[in-house]
């Protein structure tokens, strides 16, 4: 690079651990000539580190990582990574910034490292010249963009998820569609709802109806939920900002995930003056980060927790596994045997840091760090409501995770159908809330629910889907389609507000 060039370099400051704090600093990159190889350092400290330097850090006793032109040493983070080492290991001593991406934050290093980690800035002048080469399955989506529909077009649900299945990378869309060994517990939750029909009640003036209602105490205007569901920066680079933009702008409630691409602080600060957020929860097995968390969380003003218990480990998701989005390499799996396959994919970059032994005797660890109402999120059973109801939780989300977790495990529209049967008090008493999740798509998926006795339903997929597809508008879409088709059914049921909304104005078929 010829002398008197400048280059503004982005560079993370000291205070990365508590939340990323980056300032630009202009950076004189060739004020003395100097020998190939070597670092140099700015007046203010900066580390200018060269491309060959970064190239020989690639084993566990010193491995590097480069992400956006920043150069992390990451050797004491490996065991620590919640997708194991083996990946960073894969992608050591190299520019990591595709792949990272497209799983982490833009935040994900800075708060989770030392600000030591943080060694410096490459020198850009020792970059190795890389000819972008665009893959057979980024062809295909650049043309599938640019021919996508007029949102205006997407009638339900399901039309959104075919425009997403066409735009999607073929990474993001396994992803998001994968489920558990055969899928029956998927496709039991669509077609659960096919067993349950409505008893309309006519004659009854339905002109003015309010789909308003609370969940947690919160005001919601209508009876459904962002059900948190990780990785919205597959589909959409703002990822989940641009779900918590959509659901501001139709006033329901948003649920973050653990896993989510941004970082509970891009979230926060993306949301409205008074926006309720809720934060699911996946118990780390150092429950010190945990802990972390859940202050973390306090601090931001979020709402309420969902914590996760339904996913001890991750599901053998295979179209995620055989979509290849991340490097196939060998580790501990389930059964605690080395094998290979069940490191393959999205997910399993994700879900190693669970703590596979917590027991209900953990929710008092919990209360004890943070006074936010908890709803136990994947309940598949009534034996299991009854013991959130013992053990004072706020409510329960019935789920089996969109049938991504355990193969057969019940819909959660069954379950609650269940529920009605065996424990009803519990329904008409408000002793806790009960909500419910996967497979719904239609308003009237939502209001059989509601009958039975649920307080919302929560959507994950059709989000992400929508997020993918066309972003915070397609957000806005699955809402306003939604809205529609439970005004619509509302009146065709002879009921202008939910709480008219009774069992005996369903019946289950056999």
């Amino acid at each position: 690079m010829p002398q008197g060039i400048w280059a503004e370099v982005l560079i993370v400051g000291a205070a990365a651990v508590a939340g990323t704090v980056i300032f630009s600093q202009r950076v004189h990159l060739d004020a003395k000539p100097r020998a190939k190889g070597q670092a140099q350092t700015t007046p203010s400290g900066v580390r200018i580190i060269p491309y060959e330097e970064l190239q020989k850090h690639t084993t566990r006793e010193s491995c590097w990582i480069m992400v956006k032109d920043q150069i992390f040493d990451v050797t004491d983070f490996l065991d620590l990574h919640p997708g194991g080492a083996a990946v960073i290991l894969k992608n050591a001593g190299q520019d990591a910034t595709k792949i990272y991406e497209s799983i982490h934050s833009a935040g994900f290093f800075e708060t989770l490292l030392k600000p030591e980690q943080h060694l410096g800035v490459v020198d850009p002048a020792t970059l190795p010249q890389v000819e972008a080469v665009q893959t057979e399955d980024e062809i295909r989506v650049e043309q599938a963009r640019k021919n996508i529909p007029n949102i205006n077009l997407m009638i339900n649900l399901n039309d959104i998820e075919e425009e997403a299945h066409s735009v999607l990378s073929k990474i993001g869309w396994s992803y998001y569609r994968s489920t558990a060994d055969t899928g029956s517990a998927f496709d039991s939750n669509i077609a659960a709802f096919s067993r349950y029909w409505f008893r309309p009640r006519v004659l009854r003036p339905v002109r003015d109806i309010d789909m308003s209602t609370t969940i947690l105490g919160i005001p919601s205007t209508m009876p459904i939920f962002v059900s948190p569901a990780a990785m919205a920066k597959l589909g959409h680079p703002l990822g989940e900002i641009n779900i918590t933009r959509g659901a501001a702008a139709c006033g329901i409630i948003q649920g973050i995930s653990s896993n989510a691409s941004c970082t509970v602080d891009e979230i926060a600060d993306a949301r409205q003056p008074g926006q309720p957020l809720i934060f699911q929860l996946y118990v780390n097995k150092d429950h010190k980060i945990t802990e972390d968390t859940l202050r973390k969380i306090d601090k931001l003003g979020f709402k309420g927790i969902m914590l996760t218990v339904d996913a001890p480990v991750l599901g053998k998701r295979e179209l995620d596994m055989k979509a290849r989005g991340l490097p196939v390499i060998r580790g501990t799996n389930n059964s605690g045997a080395q094998g290979t396959a069940l490191r393959a994919g999205v997910a399993n970059s994700l879900g190693g840091y669970f703590d596979a032994n917590l027991k209900w005797d953990d929710l008092a660890w919990i209360r004890s760090i943070t006074s936010l109402p908890i709803v136990i999120k994947g309940v598949q059973c009534v034996e299991d409501v009854e013991l959130a109801l013992e053990y004072g939780c706020a409510g329960v989300l019935l789920s089996n995770h969109g049938g991504r977790q355990l193969d057969y495990a019940p819909a959660s529209i069954d379950v609650l159908y269940e529920l009605r049967q065996r424990r009803p008090d519990i329904l008409d008493g408000k002793k806790l809330e009960v909500y419910c999740d996967g497979g719904f798509r239609r308003g009237t998926d939502v209001l059989k629910a509601l009958c039975l006795g649920a307080t919302a339903v929560g959507f994950g997929r059709p989000f992400l889907f929508a997020n993918g597809a066309y972003g915070e508008e397609g957000v806005r879409k699955v809402i306003e389609i939604l809205e529609e088709e439970i005004a619509t059914s509302m009146r065709l049921l002879g009921v202008t507000k939910l709480s008219e909304l009774k069992p005996e104005m369903v019946t289950r078929m056999a």
